[in-house]
């Protein structure tokens, strides 16, 4: 509860239980903010681990969207060593955000190498239909996010490619599945962190 509690007043923070980096420089951040983004994200960092333990991924949490502004535009913004301490200097960021993306990257305009974060989230695509499918819908399932951190890392281009087309095809059965049943599969609606 005590980190809980931290985190809440700091606004984000890495998230050490679903990063597999440690104390070294991270290949790629998995950030979040919002409940199905989150739930998504941490998800992509399992399947990571799974498919290229050898990638190196931090995950960091936002509760505040406003402590990625700086200090000087908002009160609750983190200053550039802090920002620089969670999202590093120059590491690609894949965002998982339960909005528009763009505010995301407005948010980040003036923070180091802005555009070394790639926004996923809502795009206005969507209808009834099961909660998955609706973030497949929206290019943020936890397939999406992974395929998007694989292309982003440092592994052998054919490797890269080969696993991006792996998540596609787990994105087809998620789809096919939702279509015939009208609801999400079991392994991804009762997924669990273990």
């Amino acid at each position: 509860m005590d980190v809980a509690r931290e985190h809440a007043a700091q606004g984000a923070g890495t998230w050490e239980w679903a990063s597999n980096s440690g104390t070294d420089e991270p290949d790629v951040v998995l950030a979040c903010a919002g409940d199905s983004a989150t739930l998504e994200t941490v998800a992509a960092a399992h399947l990571m681990r799974e498919l290229v333990p050898d990638v190196r991924v931090r995950v960091v949490n936002i509760v505040d969207l406003m402590t990625l502004f700086a200090p000087s535009i908002h009160p609750h913004g983190m200053d550039d060593k802090r920002f620089v301490e969670l999202f590093t200097h120059d590491r690609p960021v894949i965002f998982a955000f339960h909005g528009y993306q763009y505010a995301v990257h407005q948010l980040v305009h003036r923070r180091p190498h802005p555009a070394r974060f790639h926004v996923r989230g809502f795009n206005e695509q969507g209808t009834t239909t099961t909660p998955f499918d609706m973030v497949i819908l929206n290019g943020m399932s936890r397939f999406h996010l992974a395929s998007l951190a694989l292309k982003y890392s440092p592994i052998a281009e054919d490797r890269m490619k080969a696993l991006r087309q792996q998540l596609a095809s787990r994105v087809d059965e998620a789809v096919r599945y939702s279509r015939e049943h009208f609801e999400d599969a079991p392994e991804i609606r009762d997924w669990m962190w273990t």
